[in-house]
């Protein structure tokens, strides 16, 4: 059984450091060096490295096999989101204290691949992973604008992996199933999605995403407001084969903006969705909503969560642990002002109210994604370095005893 008393003294304990692994992430490259029993942290990005510029957009899953994917984006341009960028994984067979070689899951070839959000299909083991794909000379700015083609414009795609994530089939675009016309940003996640494992709705699976619409007809914006970002769900019923448009939020006034969004299943069976507040004018930075009926509607629109105050503008993970009395958790930097300092927050009354802040590292950091590894530990996958956010994506170990 875990307590708040307990999580508190392990996450405290997380804060002692060993030294970042030595990575090389070569197509052809080795397995990285192991870092012994025990380990508490490993560096499976590191920027500049395998033939890419910048690392970014974290998401991990755990396999039927224990195995932990470690999934990101490789831009080869620089660390922007635009260019020539492709979705890369990485495979752990101890727990995230070494790593496999480095595999293209989704080639940009010159265009932009991203925002993966992968989910583990509990009734057959295979892995279902979610892209957003678009254009690699084209910028968030100018689809939000309207100022690209369809062809151009965000797409959304689905892999299926049946061999523990050493390959996934090609990249099918299933945009017209989950994608309402009119609409200009899309992004799946990014972060892990969800298998609903209980409830009427056993097996499906459901992505969080995000959106942005057009202005109304006579308006003088010109839809790259941040008002114009809404959250809504994706899911499917068997599979990955077919998707569906769960709920969706076009609320669009301006005083909260849904954007990065992330869930998982509580105890009781609900959905607990997290999102990314993009500037709006309601005091803090993170939204939350649920859902009683496996993503199709919410039980009321995305509001602010007052005790994540500290999150800056930034995407942020939840993840309800497995066991009787076990926490909700959330992570994200603790600086209001800064990416920086990761840290986790707990919630023991299924995300109404969060812990204080529990930093893993004072250093930069940005986003995150977090994984129960077995009853003892959790795993965090997140953005960070010395100088900024983005020159490595660190695996931390914590201990939940």
């Amino acid at each position: 059984m875990v307590d708040v008393t307990s999580l508190r003294r392990a996450l405290l304990a997380a804060t002692v450091l060993l030294s970042p692994l030595a990575a090389t992430h070569p197509a052809h490259a080795t397995a990285t060096p192991a870092a012994g029993p025990g380990c508490v942290s490993s560096v499976p990005y590191t920027s500049g490295q395998g033939g890419y510029d910048t690392y970014r957009i974290p998401a991990t899953v755990v396999t039927g096999h224990g195995t932990v994917l470690a999934f990101a984006e490789g831009r080869h341009d620089g660390a922007g989101d635009t260019g020539d960028i492709d979705v890369v994984v990485r495979r752990s067979t101890d727990g995230g204290c070494t790593w496999g070689p480095l595999t293209v899951v989704a080639a940009g070839r010159g265009d932009t691949r991203g925002n993966p959000a992968p989910v583990v299909d509990p009734r057959t083991g295979t892995i279902v992973l979610l892209t957003c794909s678009n254009s690699g000379s084209v910028t968030e700015a100018q689809i939000m604008r309207g100022e690209v083609t369809p062809e151009q414009g965000r797409r959304v795609f689905v892999q299926h992996s049946t061999d523990d994530g050493r390959h996934f089939s090609p990249p099918r675009d299933i945009t017209e199933q989950v994608k309402r016309r009119g609409w200009r940003w899309y992004a799946t996640g990014p972060g892990h999605a969800v298998a609903l494992t209980r409830g009427p709705h056993a097996g499906r699976l459901v992505v969080p995403a995000n959106h942005s619409a057009t202005p109304p007809t006579g308006s003088s914006d010109t839809g790259r407001e941040p008002r114009y970002y809404g959250g809504h769900a994706l899911y499917s019923d068997d599979g990955g084969r077919t998707w569906h448009l769960g709920f969706v939020d076009e609320t669009y006034d301006g005083v909260t903006n849904a954007n990065e969004s992330s869930a998982t299943q509580l105890p009781d069976g609900r959905l607990y969705f997290s999102a990314r507040d993009e500037k709006g004018t309601a005091p803090g930075n993170r939204l939350d909503a649920y859902s009683r009926d496996g993503a199709a509607t919410l039980t009321h629109p995305y509001t602010i969560q007052p005790s994540l105050n500290a999150v800056p503008v930034v995407q942020g993970s939840v993840l309800q642990l497995h066991g009787p009395r076990t926490p909700l958790l959330f992570s994200a930097p603790s600086v209001p002002t800064a990416r920086r300092s990761m840290a986790l927050w707990s919630s023991t009354d299924a995300g109404h109210t969060f812990t204080e802040p529990h930093t893993l590292s004072d250093h930069p950091a940005g986003y995150s994604d977090l994984t129960q590894l077995d009853h003892d530990r959790i795993g965090i996958l997140y953005e960070t370095g010395t100088t900024g956010p983005y020159e490595t994506v660190e695996f931390r170990r914590v201990r939940v005893p």
